[in-house]
């Protein structure tokens, strides 16, 4: 009984951003929890890496390439997904960017960019796949956010103004659509070691920072994200409306 409340046999996910890091390592859990899963992301060369890549795991999964900041191409391509694949139970907005510099120095380009793919992005691909969820009267959304999303730090305003505005965003579809049946909920991970954030890594003076300030003493594993993640999609958390679940270490818990 417990086993069937994390099983996602039969369902299909849509996983955006999922060509690498945070995004492939989720695809690839919900695939190993049954899931028939839909890479995206906006370079089909890199999509097909990671398919290749999770075939040689045995994982079978399928490829929709699209830029998650055009309405019409989120929406055209969430109808191919349908079309080709039938309905979608599960999506992961996932697909983000950080681009950094001092707040006074900020150009507006480098702000307009981030928000597009952070809020635009993930906006555009909750409302194509949750319009057709509310029909359905089923369906679970789960954003990535972030410790952002709670937390304060220098050169980074676009990107922490960004995931602020998906944890109310977050809320605010769970006030919409839960009872419709479908489930909006985030994930929002702490400090993990990805290709992203590997000039971070390697840098000694942040990482001992770091690991002084997450209670759990080290750089998160994006594996670790994965039961989070599977929780959210599947039938274990259907009274879980409008939360963040913070992966982070213990990072938000202290001071």
């Amino acid at each position: 009984m417990s086993h069937a409340l994390f099983d996602l046999t039969g369902r299909l996910a849509l996983v955006t951003g999922s060509s690498q890091g945070i995004g492939y390592a989720l695809a690839k859990g919900l695939a190993e929890a049954g899931a028939k899963v839909v890479l995206n992301g906006r370079d089909t060369g890199r999509l097909a890496n990671a398919q290749r890549t999770l075939a040689s795991h045995g994982l079978k999964t399928e490829i929709a390439a699209f830029d998650v900041t055009d309405p019409d191409a989120v929406e055209a391509g969430i109808a191919g997904i349908e079309q080709a694949h039938g309905p979608l139970h599960i999506l992961v907005a996932n697909a983000g960017i950080n681009l950094r510099a001092p707040s006074v120095d900020m150009p507006p380009e480098t702000w307009r960019k981030v928000m597009s793919v952070n809020v635009d992005g993930v906006w555009f691909c909750c409302q194509a796949a949750g319009k057709r969820m509310v029909h359905r009267g089923r369906g679970k959304i789960i954003t990535i956010c972030s410790v952002q999303s709670e937390l304060g730090r220098p050169t980074i305003a676009p990107y922490a103004s960004s995931k602020g505005a998906l944890r109310m965003l977050t809320r605010t579809l769970c006030a919409e659509w839960a009872k419709h049946g479908v489930n909006v909920n985030g994930v929002a991970p702490g400090y993990y070691d990805t290709e992203l954030t590997s000039a971070l890594v390697q840098d000694p003076t942040f990482t001992d920072w770091l690991c002084k300030r997450v209670p759990a003493g080290r750089w998160g594993k994006v594996e670790e994200l994965v039961g989070a993640t599977v929780f959210l999609a599947a039938p274990a958390s259907d009274f879980v409306h409008g939360h963040l679940l913070y992966v982070d270490g213990g990072m938000t818990a202290v001071v």
